[in-house]
């Protein structure tokens, strides 16, 4: 066996060499008690799964059940192998692949939105520049002062990414994202 192919110890590695790894989106129902979401992400990290992006909150306040949207990367077989361990935890309702789903549907991705908080310092025409980017991108400002400025943008992963990258030689001090909510198109629930 060659040297690159040796074992990580991730179950990555189990995967059939022809198969490609992609990136999905899961949503996960589960009831909204303590130790569940430690018991999903323990599942990741037991076996060697990355999580990419993570969002959990309560969704149906009298059922109390709550949401976990989890974006993770693998092979066909590794997602569906996750997809089957999520499944048998005792509190789970049920998993969705939501990638699946939309492709079932003839769309290429689900819906899948995230927010960023993102905070630029800065004076002058870089604090000109800064506002013009943000109306440009659709941020809004949620706080102000006459050094700083807080932005609040809404859109897709790499939407945050080209306006976080913009914002960096601004004066760019800190950003804050939620993770990625996502739906699928159409009338039916997950």
């Amino acid at each position: 066996m060659n040297a690159h192919l040796q074992p990580t110890g991730s179950a990555y590695f189990i995967a059939k060499e022809t198969q490609v790894a992609e990136s999905h989106t899961l949503s996960v129902l589960v009831d909204n008690e303590p130790g569940v979401l430690a018991r999903v992400i323990g599942l990741f990290s037991g076996r060697g799964y990355n999580i990419e992006s993570l969002t959990v909150s309560e969704t149906e306040h009298e059922a109390h059940l709550s949401r976990i949207t989890i974006v993770t990367r693998g092979t066909p077989s590794v997602l569906e192998q996750i997809k089957s361990q999520l499944e048998r935890i005792v509190p789970v309702h049920r998993v969705v692949d939501l990638t699946v789903r939309a492709r079932v549907l003839g769309q290429e991705r689900p819906i899948e939105r995230e927010v960023a908080l993102v905070k630029i310092v800065g004076s002058g025409e870089m604090r000109q520049e800064t506002l013009r980017l943000a109306d440009a991108f659709h941020a809004k400002v949620v706080d102000a002062t006459t050094e700083h400025f807080i932005l609040e943008i809404t859109g897709k992963s790499s939407k945050i990414d080209q306006f976080v990258a913009i914002m960096k030689p601004l004066g760019l001090v800190e950003v804050c994202r939620t993770g990625i909510a996502a739906m699928n198109r159409g009338p039916q629930g997950m």
